[in-house]
């Protein structure tokens, strides 16, 4: 590393790095991570802290997680209009969640709690919940939101560039000051999460993993989520220790990337940060080292969701060398396209899916081979073909040339890591957690391109044995140890909407030079060319780098033909007379260039992309392939048992039900019908049908989008040469799907045997666009229905803990035909229904009217719209949905333009006109038996949907 001259604040650079980073450390140990990137005039910020789940103490698990959730209820500057009246029962309720856990007798524990919930009220009449989302959107931020991993808790916040200081002096309050309010309600927000958690069977397996590779490490014996008891019996002594400890400035780095002056935001966070004291005696995590494993662990979990098998091998840790190798050999193992698993599992057939990877944390590694049965497949006979695999990479049988194309294919991901500022900090997170030094980062690349196959053979044998590894068997059937964490009585707290800190007020009345908006101008900012008749270019340059994507779009789909996506798929098995699929396959994987095929229910692409010197080759490659494609009815056959498999496993997935649920609520069943094939239909198609749907599909005119570093004559050149479009193209016209009305309130009810359910609520008016009303609609649901700060969210999570994520929005048409629709969701357990439905229908009806609240929210769309830009391939696809409505500019120039004059009164008219009185379909995915009926009925009359209804299968 290189310490700069020429700078007050003394900072380290890398020879060769992309990034031009900077990295500062601060006299009181603090990191400061820094990459400009003037694109738009925006930073994405993270400020990670190195401590997680795994530094919990082991009788109050999943404290970093609560912790987490509560940085967000403020200081003793915001979230309090008097935090001196306040501190006195925040202290009581600190003191009776300390005998609260200690308590076994049930009729005393209730007699306390329901003491802890007095005193949380009484409380709640001084707090001000939700200010810091206040104060994040009086600055202008985007995407507000924490998470926590066994080994960091991370602070996210996307700013406009104009407000460092304020952002800086936000989180060192935070960072140095937080007072733990709102903590009962907030537990119940916990607990929510924690029951969503027992029916998602993948997290089950992670942990059951862990717990198998970990048995004398915190990765293994405790969860980021906590036990159910530790839940139940939380410690706000605990946590406020836990802060004390950890969270200080020598385990801490600020990770920003964006439009700033370097020296500009050093001194600021100096400024603001500066003075935190360290702590010199920061916990060591101490356990006991792993002895090898000399025979299978094997653990068995259970679910709801379709079985699959897991087997995990333990690595070392992030520093360790052997890292660079251990990534590339996940990658010749398994990449998506060229792998081993890839070829021999996947495009054999052999398996219904598989995948590998290694992963990297602080203190130890993993890597993990898994796989899905077909129809008829056990996990043992999975588990053989992934062992036969691992064999592979023990026995080097595999060919030297994939290292060098997994080199090529690392460059391409980091180059287009490169542009993203989110990316670039997140990179600087993952670089300080795991204790790298930021030179290594930087030239892992140069040390990945010397790795040998020898290197990948030595490694496999070293760290992948045949016999040391953990196995997790997921099968299907009720989770013996599931039990739902019982919602605790709770009153909703007072949400004190129109008050406001004198920190918050401080904040919105700082005078900061204004950023001016810049829209997108679709004659400047890209440009349209005709490559033949019948083929229109949309192009837009890529300055940034040589990653090029190519699109050809066409106005037809599922809707026209459902057995599109399956005449897609089986194209993805095929080769040709001059290429097997495995050749086609490995090409593009050399040629650091991938495509795909998607049909949608009205427009179907055909997209290509990679590094721009391998374009035309690509492009030969898969237009060949669409031309070409030699049929196989074996593969056909195994393909359309693969598909049925798959779709009788989304039936026991809860988010893939939910999704088929509101696609019948929205859209109905005739348009399941038309965009889905029954599985007698499916097994009828043969290949000759299925390759003759892909000849008439490139038979017709559409669009190619292009996005890359070619200028337009060579991007005519390369369509000329390589793109095969006959001379006479049939014209298409672009239909539109057309939403469901609701002219009569009812519940749809679908079941799904599940502790949790997931609810939305949908109306469809028929109400055509209104462009004039842009502007009232977008404040009212940035006001109502929004982030964080949105009357839903108050509302439903944070006074009344009825949600863990609750959401509402007045959708706008997508085209110049559609219709406006309101639709709300909340993912809410059972026994919370009818409170969680009875509040949600009272605040849409009569929704709360709050001046301050209004203020936040205009000042929140205001400021996006200023710094928000359209910039590379968006240009192109803002210009598609600006046509698809008929506009030349984008709708963004209106809603600024208007918005500022705009006041409460507008959007209240705004929810009279458009929100209030409407008639409702109510659906809800969850276990109908545990379903107050007789109070649905006062909802509207019940009507119960099969799967086979809401799926088309």
């Amino acid at each position: 590393m290189l310490a700069a001259a020429c700078s007050k604040y003394k900072y380290e650079t890398v020879a060769g790095d992309p990034l031009n980073t900077r990295i500062y450390t601060l006299d009181n140990g603090m990191k400061v991570y820094m990459s400009v990137n003037k694109e738009t005039p925006r930073i994405q910020t993270y400020i990670a802290v190195k401590v997680g789940g795994k530094n919990d103490p082991a009788e109050t698990t999943g404290l970093a997680h609560y912790f987490e959730h509560l940085m967000f209820k403020g200081t003793q500057q915001f979230g309090t209009s008097d935090y001196a009246a306040e501190k006195p029962m925040l202290d009581e309720i600190e003191n009776l969640f300390e005998v609260y856990r200690k308590t076994t007798d049930e009729a005393e524990r209730a007699a306390i709690y329901h003491r802890i919930d007095s005193v949380s009220y009484e409380a709640s009449k001084i707090a001000i919940p939700n200010e810091y989302d206040k104060l994040m959107s009086a600055i202008g931020a985007n995407g507000t939101n924490a998470f926590t991993s066994q080994d960091m808790t991370v602070y996210v916040e996307d700013i406009p560039s104009n407000q460092i200081d304020n952002w800086a002096k936000i989180q060192s309050d935070r960072f140095r000051n937080p007072v733990i309010r709102g903590f009962h309600t907030e537990l119940e927000t916990i607990y929510e999460e924690k029951n969503m958690s027992l029916t998602q069977d993948s997290r089950k397996v992670w942990e059951a993993m862990d717990a198998a590779l970990f048995p004398h490490h915190p990765y293994g014996t405790q969860t980021v989520l906590g036990t159910q008891e530790h839940l139940k019996n939380p410690s706000i002594t605990n946590v406020r220790n836990y802060h004390k400890t950890y969270y200080v400035p020598n385990n801490m780095a600020v990770c920003v990337s964006g439009d700033f002056d370097p020296d500009e935001m050093v001194a600021t966070i100096e400024k603001y940060f500066g003075d935190m004291q360290p702590n010199p005696d920061l916990p060591k995590l101490h356990f006991e080292p792993e002895q090898p494993i000399t025979s299978p662990v094997v653990k068995e979990v259970y679910g709801l969701e379709a079985a699959n098998v897991m087997l995990g091998w333990r690595l070392p840790g992030a520093t360790d060398k052997s890292t660079d190798v251990s990534d590339i050999v996940g990658s010749v193992l398994y990449n998506g396209q060229a792998g081993l698993i890839d070829l021999d599992l996947n495009q054999q057939q052999k398996v219904l899916s598989a995948y590998g990877y290694a992963s990297t944390q602080p203190d130890y590694g993993t890597f993990l081979v898994a796989g899905r049965p077909k129809a008829g497949q056990s996990l043992d006979e999975v588990r053989d073909l992934l062992l036969a695999e691992i064999a592979k990479l023990r026995n080097g049988d595999f060919d030297e040339k994939l290292i060098e194309a997994t080199i090529n294919n690392y460059k391409l991901d980091r180059m287009r890591s490169l542009e993203d500022n989110g990316n670039r900090a997140i990179t600087y997170v993952y670089s300080f957690i795991y204790g790298n030094d930021w030179a290594d980062d930087v030239q892992q690349l140069d040390r990945m391109s010397k790795i040998t196959k020898q290197d990948v053979v030595d490694w496999a044998n070293k760290y992948l044995g045949p016999e040391s590894y953990a196995i997790v068997y997921k099968r299907e059937g009720k989770d013996p140890n599931e039990q739902k964490i019982a919602a605790p009585k709770i009153t909703p707290i007072v949400t004190n909407r129109d008050n406001k800190s004198e920190f918050l007020a401080e904040v919105q009345n700082t005078q900061v030079e204004p950023i001016e908006p810049v829209f997108v101008d679709y004659k400047k900012d890209m440009s349209q060319f005709p490559a033949q008749k019948g083929v229109d270019v949309l192009y837009k340059k890529n300055d940034t780098n040589d990653i090029f994507t190519l699109i050809y779009v066409f106005n037809t789909g599922t809707e026209n033909d459902p057995a599109l996506n399956l005449a897609f798929n089986y194209l993805g098995y095929l080769g040709t007379d001059k290429m097997t699929a495995e050749q086609i396959a490995s090409e593009m994987y050399d040629n650091a260039c991938s495509f795909y095929l998607n049909a949608g229910p009205n427009q179907s692409w055909i997209q290509i992309q990679g590094l721009s010197e391998n374009m035309g080759k690509a492009m030969e490659i898969v237009e060949g392939l669409i031309a070409g494609a030699k049929p196989d009815e074996a593969i056909l056959q195994n393909l359309k048992g693969d598909m049925i498999k798959s779709r009788a496993d989304a039936k026991l997935n809860q988010g893939r039900c939910f999704s088929a649920l509101q696609r019948y609520l929205f859209y109905g069943s005739d348009f399941i019908r038309r965009t889905t094939l029954p599985n007698p239909e499916l097994q009828g198609l043969t290949s000759e049908q299925l390759l003759a749907k892909i000849s008439d599909l490139t038979g017709n005119q559409h669009e190619v989008l292009y996005y890359g570093p070619m200028d337009e004559k060579e991007v005519k050149e390369a369509l000329a040469e390589h793109h095969k479009a006959a001379a006479d193209l049939k014209p298409l016209e672009k239909k539109f799907s057309v939403q469901q009305p609701t002219d009569q309130n009812k519940v749809v009810l679908a079941q799904y045997d599940a502790k949790q359910l997931y609810y939305l609520q949908y109306s469809n008016r028929g109400e055509k666009l209104e462009l004039a009303a842009d502007p009232e609609i977008s404040l009212y649901n940035e006001y109502f229905g929004g982030g964080m700060n949105s009357i839903v969210f108050q509302e439903m999570r944070e006074a009344r803990g009825l949600a863990y994520s609750a959401w509402a929005t007045l959708a706008t048409p997508s085209n110049a035909k559609g219709d406006y629709f309101f639709y709300a969701f909340i993912a809410t357990q059972n026994d919370k229904l009818q409170k969680a439905v009875e509040a949600f229908d009272d605040i849409i009806n009569n929704m709360p009217e709050s001046e301050a609240a209004f203020n936040i929210a205009k000042e929140a769309l205001i400021t996006r719209l200023r710094t928000d830009r359209t910039v590379k391939s968006d240009v192109l696809w803002s210009y598609l949905s600006a046509r698809d409505l008929g506009l030349t500019e984008p709708r963004a120039k209106q809603i600024f333009e208007k918005a500022q004059e705009m006041t409460l009164a507008d959007v209240k008219a705004a929810q009279e006109k458009w929100i209030k009185g409407r008639k409702y379909v109510y659906g809800i995915l969850g276990d109908i038996q545990d379903l107050d009926l007789n109070y649905l009925k006062t909802l509207g009359p019940i009507q119960t949907v099969s799967q086979e209804e809401i799926f088309g299968y």
